[in-house]
């Protein structure tokens, strides 16, 4: 598990030479296995990577057919009305067809109307389109500040500061398994 910084991409090497997740690791946390990241977070949002060198799983992970939860923090611009959040929570329709239900949660507004101010909000989405998170919430008529996610299926980002990674128990790692089993259709 990696808390991603903000700036890095998400990919193995980069031929234009950006940091990437595996530089964050290095070579002490790949330990000899060849590791790869489990799904994308665009270089603008940070939080929960995880990175393993286990490829059926990370299918399994990734796949739309399994509904893993991915839970994200999201600053946005503006304050959420009623009928935004009822988007958000019925699916909002992309250029890519409508998204599955999201769940949401605000969990913050400043004060101010419904285009000024800042709104944090918990979205727990599980499909896992390109951008998905904030293409919705700009669907809705706000814009994201910041993105993070804190949470990937039965795992949680907790304590581990950003840059940081920790090798999963094998608790863990049993946990990611049977959240990927409950879900086969």
């Amino acid at each position: 598990m990696v808390n991603k910084p903000l700036g890095v991409i998400t990919t193995a090497k980069d031929e234009s030479s950006r940091t990437t997740v595996l530089d964050v690791v290095g070579e002490e946390g790949a330990s000899g296995h060849r590791l790869f990241p489990v799904g994308r977070l665009d270089a603008d949002t940070t939080g929960l990577l995880l990175l393993t060198d286990d490829g059926d799983l990370a299918f399994r992970l990734t796949h739309p057919r399994h509904k893993v939860a991915k839970e994200y923090i999201a600053n946005v611009t503006g304050n959420p009305n009623a009928q935004d959040l009822e988007t958000l929570r019925a699916g909002v329709k992309l250029d890519d067809g409508v998204t599955a239900p999201a769940e949401v949660d605000v969990l913050r507004i400043t004060p101010g109307s419904r285009d000024s101010g800042i709104a944090e909000l918990r979205i727990v989405i599980r499909e896992g389109r390109h951008r998905q998170v904030r293409r919705m919430l700009h669907g809705v008529g706000h814009k994201v500040q910041s993105l993070r996610r804190v949470g990937f299926g039965p795992l949680k980002l907790g304590r581990l500061k950003v840059g940081g990674w920790r090798v999963l128990g094998e608790a863990e790692i049993a946990a990611l398994r049977r959240s990927v089993e409950k879900n086969p259709s």
